[in-house]
């Protein structure tokens, strides 16, 4: 696997994502920017927008292994990490692996599970490990969690708090699709399943050579004064309650690495800050108001112009 191989494999699985999913061609791109960045991803939106279509048609597109975790009040963190049991016959204890023992984990519904089991999760997607006992067991490579929560809802529910929602790369939502993609949707599965059968175009293995790759990106020294300047400034508005922390800087620059790759470029560009600044920062920021989320787009927008950016970026 070499450096200018990402963007042709990368079209091959956005490709093969679109059997599945009608229109959302951005968040094909940014799930891909957040499976080679080595992160994860904050689903934000009502139910049937297709989320669950998009993770399992990424994980068969990749050969992956997919688990689907629903997240209920009841549900506890060994049903996800797995626990260790006592086996009468030869007297030994041995380790039941849970479903996070996986390439792409769909968290459904995060936000209906306590803290505690929410919490669960953050060594997985921290240092991609789980610890039971004395004993740590490495996950799988790539190892993805797409967790999903659904905006409008406010009973029965505990809120990520702000520390959980730093440890997601990226913050994404689906949306509707526009009255032509609604269309097409109908027309392809009027008399197919909407669960299509996806062969995988890559393998895992294949995956896993690119997390390293897609480091070499350069990133100029102006690029990182404008992320920089760009999370100051955030943290400092009026009108910023907590602003981007330097785990966000960083996650930051790393995602405008992958994206730069997957549009072939070994090099980053101002406008890879800009497409990335959004799904980066959103779900991090504290605003004094409670806006909704088109009006904080906006208001993102409005602080995204203010800041120069550089002109100089090649190596």
């Amino acid at each position: 696997m070499q450096y200018q191989d990402i963007a042709p494999l990368s079209k091959r699985i956005i490709g093969n994502i679109r059997k599945a999913v009608v229109g959302q061609e951005h968040v094909f791109e940014m799930l891909l920017t957040a499976l080679f960045t080595g992160g994860h991803i904050l689903l934000e939106d009502v139910p049937g927008t297709g989320k669950t279509t998009l993770a399992r048609s990424l994980a068969l597109s990749i050969s992956g292994k997919f688990s689907r975790i629903q997240f209920t009040p009841d549900l506890l963190p060994s049903d996800i990490l797995g626990m260790t049991v006592f086996r009468q016959q030869s007297s030994t204890f041995e380790f039941l692996p849970g479903p996070v023992f996986c390439n792409i984990c769909l968290a459904d519904e995060i936000n209906r599970a306590t803290p505690r089991t929410q919490s669960a999760l953050l060594e997985c997607m921290q240092e991609k490990q789980v610890t039971e006992g004395n004993k740590t067991y490495p996950l799988a490579s790539p190892f993805l969690v797409i967790a999903t929560q659904n905006p409008v809802e406010s009973q029965g529910v505990f809120p990520l708090p702000e520390a959980q929602l730093d440890r997601f790369l990226l913050c994404l939502s689906l949306g509707y699709p526009d009255h032509h993609a609604s269309i097409q949707m109908m027309q392809r599965f009027v008399h197919a399943s909407v669960f299509p059968d996806i062969a995988p175009v890559v393998t895992k293995e294949e995956i896993a050579e690119v997390l390293p790759l897609v480091r070499q990106c350069y990133v100029s020294e102006d690029i990182m004064d404008y992320i920089v300047t760009l999370c100051e400034t955030l943290r400092n508005h009026s009108d910023v309650l907590l602003g981007p922390s330097p785990r966000a800087a960083l996650a930051l620059m790393h995602t405008t690495q992958s994206l730069a790759a997957i549009s072939g470029r070994d090099f980053v560009i101002p406008d890879d800050v800009k497409t990335c600044a959004f799904p980066v920062f959103m779900h991090r920021l504290v605003l004094r108001e409670s806006l909704s989320r088109k009006d904080s787009m906006l208001w993102m927008t409005d602080v995204l112009k203010k800041v120069p950016s550089p002109t100089e970026v090649r190596p």
